[in-house]
């Protein structure tokens, strides 16, 4: 498995973020921090349910154990995902199985609450301070590698999140911060406080919305990508196309998956589909090896709740692409032609679009 790059701009004295090795290295005054990724990791959040039903703990350790054997080891969770945290203690449990030291983890906290029409955020410093409290005694860990604000709470001044964060990284409870569905001005003043290492956003064929002004604030200021579903919730691999929508999934009211627009969607699958039989993979992972090319500082979190599909989104990682191979796939998928929004109206009103963090009095 290769590993994903993620750096930071180098400033005398400042930390600069990269993915060659863990540990400390002093030249010219600069203080250099190596981190290292997979550069493909692991969405544990299905393993609770959302897009099917929870799977039995034995079964999601053995997955998350198996993730590992084959070479990843980055997992991603959060407080939110499942019942009563159910991800985080699943996620813990089969650290346990683990060599910790050679596992990247990351968590996120700040979506309060989730409602059919509405979705609370908080990111009060005195509630991200209980919240990483909370996740690291359901991991059942000394520290988390990479934490996450996983939405943007619009009461509150970025900075003020930033500044409690900051402290727990220097008190070894958290190593590195994270930002998920961030604007650039969020973005950016979040950085001046504390380097941020990662940027979780959606990204994938069928949502590229952030190409234009995030991922060139990222690669300025030497921030990694970690796009979540980038197989777009599994519809490249054949969600609703080929096989079944499980019974109370989300994905059954899902923009994409339902009525006129997935009708004119299943027209983008039989595209790709006709692609990669030219490259001789499946939709699936053609779809996933086009999200890994876009750069050394990705690192895409796909999920599953199958050994095969997880082998099938390993395999990807061999597919190579040429410039004009990604330009040929892109075209493939004009945005324009993409029908529905990203995800459920609650969720869409919560991303980088519409949120703004307040100015700093």
């Amino acid at each position: 498995m290769n590993f994903a790059e993620f750096h930071i701009n180098a400033t005398l004295l400042g930390p600069v973020w990269t993915s060659l090795a863990f540990g400390w290295y002093h030249f010219m005054m600069l203080i250099i921090v190596f981190y290292m990724v997979s550069k493909l990791g692991y969405g544990c959040m299905g393993l609770t349910g959302i897009y099917n039903s929870p799977v039995p703990e034995e079964v999601g350790i053995a997955i998350i154990k198996d993730a590992f054997s084959k070479g990843i080891t980055f997992f991603d969770t959060s407080d939110v995902y499942g019942v009563d945290h159910a991800n985080e203690k699943l996620v813990g449990k089969a650290l346990k199985h683990l060599p910790r030291e050679k596992v990247q983890l990351a968590t996120k906290f700040g979506v309060f609450k989730v409602e059919p029409t509405h979705v609370t955020v908080k990111g009060t410093p005195e509630y991200a301070r209980s919240c990483c409290e909370g996740s690291l005694k359901r991991l059942d860990v000394e520290y988390i590698d990479l934490y996450y604000i996983h939405r943007i709470d619009t009461t509150v001044p970025i900075e003020e999140t930033m500044w409690e964060l900051k402290k727990l990284v220097e008190e070894g409870k958290i190593k590195y911060i994270g930002l998920s569905e961030a604007n650039p001005e969020t973005i950016r003043r979040a950085h001046a406080v504390h380097p941020i290492t990662a940027l979780q956003m959606e990204y994938s064929l069928w949502s590229r919305d952030i190409e234009a002004e995030i991922i060139p604030v990222c690669r300025e200021l030497g921030i990694g990508l970690v796009p979540y579903s980038p197989i777009g919730r599994g519809f490249f691999a054949g969600k609703a196309v080929v096989e079944s929508v499980p019974a109370k999934s989300l994905l059954e009211i899902h923009p994409r998956f339902t009525g006129e627009n997935f009708e004119k969607n299943k027209i983008i699958y039989t595209r790709i589909e006709a692609l990669s039989k030219k490259h001789g993979c499946t939709p699936g992972q053609l779809a996933l090896a086009w999200v890994l090319h876009q750069g050394d500082d990705v690192a895409p979190i796909p999920g599953t709740t199958k050994i095969k599909n997880l082998d099938e989104n390993i395999g990807s990682v061999r597919v190579k692409l040429t410039k004009e191979d990604i330009k040929e796939i892109s075209d493939a998928v004009p945005p324009n032609e993409v029908a529905g929004n990203s995800i459920v109206d609650a969720l869409y009103k919560t991303s980088f679009r519409f949120v703004n963090t307040p100015p700093l009095k």
